[in-house]
């Protein structure tokens, strides 16, 4: 099993080192068709249902989404999946390539487990979504006009909140600092009340450059930047960083890096043992401890995933220099 995963993750990692690569030899051959290439090769957008999905899990409202798009109107296809108590927080999902919704069911389940109630999107151009081709501003309006959603359906600021993975963790992150900045503008609190960055990055070009060319002028050359280290910086609402310390996809250095860039007040979770898609699973109890510990949330109790009974979490003092919470087997 282990010899499979890490087959997986090779292959993963494989794939997007030639996907990079690829987009260089492009640059250099100076392809007229390279920001739309770089597009593909950033979302890499796989249609029809994930292999592994088996339905809907019980309590989940598919809807859609309207969104104006050059003049036309769209749809951008979610799933609501309130929580059994009245007052229960709500948060944003924010996937990230390749999958729709339909290949991101365990994640929504733990987080509903957590206690949440969950809204997640598929971007235009996944699932069942309108849309061609996604771009870095599509999927950024596609954010803004789902947590348009989520504040009717949760009213209240103190119980709302953002989750992204993967590449959805830029977008999470482009979220709250838009928050954070109508914050600052108007002198209010956000209309957030935290962060969970999970399995991301600084920027897509820092992913490119350390799987690729290191001499190439990547950052010149990408119209695709997703630049979250730099808007990290700004957010104005607690930040909760989370990688699996064994992902070889996702290097887990670009999550501390993210974290070290954050403000306070901010927690990042190693997960020992866990990889690029499993740290909610892997390290379910050290998961809930920083979920209640940083934005005091109510977790659910009677369903959540089983906690491997080897994990011990030492969380370090609450410092502006360690703040950092390790999920060891």
């Amino acid at each position: 099993m282990w010899n499979r995963s890490s087959g997986r993750l090779r292959g993963h990692a494989l794939r997007l080192a030639t996907a990079s690569a690829a987009v260089a030899l492009l640059v250099v051959a100076g392809c007229g068709e390279l920001a739309e290439k770089e597009r593909e090769l950033t979302f890499r957008v796989v249609p029809g249902n994930a292999s592994w999905f088996s339905g809907l899990p019980a309590g989940i409202e598919e809807t859609d989404l309207a969104v104006t798009a050059a003049g036309k109107q769209q749809r951008i296809h979610a799933w609501w999946w309130p929580a059994a108590a009245a007052r229960a927080p709500a948060i944003l999902y924010l996937h990230g390539s390749r999958w729709n919704l339909t290949g991101q069911t365990s994640r929504i389940e733990q987080l509903h487990a957590f206690g949440f109630s969950v809204l997640a999107i598929d971007y235009r151009g996944f699932g069942k979504s309108d849309g061609d081709l996604p771009s870095e501003q599509s999927v950024y309006e596609d954010a803004r006009v789902a947590w348009d959603r989520l504040t009717e359906l949760q009213p209240d600021a103190t119980r709302r909140f953002i989750y992204g993975h993967s590449l959805g963790g830029a977008v999470a992150v482009d979220l709250a600092a838009r928050l954070s900045a109508s914050a600052a503008q108007t002198g209010t609190a956000p209309a957030a009340s935290g962060v969970i960055v999970e399995s991301s990055f600084t920027t897509l070009p820092d992913i490119a450059r350390s799987l690729s060319y290191p001499w190439l002028p990547v950052q010149l050359l990408m119209s695709q930047k997703f630049d979250s280290v730099h808007k990290i910086a700004a957010l104005r609402m607690p930040v909760l960083i989370v990688h699996g310390a064994g992902d070889h996809f996702v290097p887990a250095r670009f999550s501390e890096e993210l974290y070290a860039a954050a403000p306070e007040p901010k927690r990042l979770l190693l997960v020992s043992g866990a990889t690029h898609n499993d740290s909610m699973r892997v390290g379910g109890a050290a998961y809930r401890q920083a979920l209640h510990e940083l934005f005091d949330v109510g977790l659910a109790t009677a369903a959540l995933p089983a906690a491997n009974p080897r994990l011990t979490v030492a969380f370090a003092p609450r410092t502006r220099a360690t703040n950092t919470a390790r999920a060891t087997p």
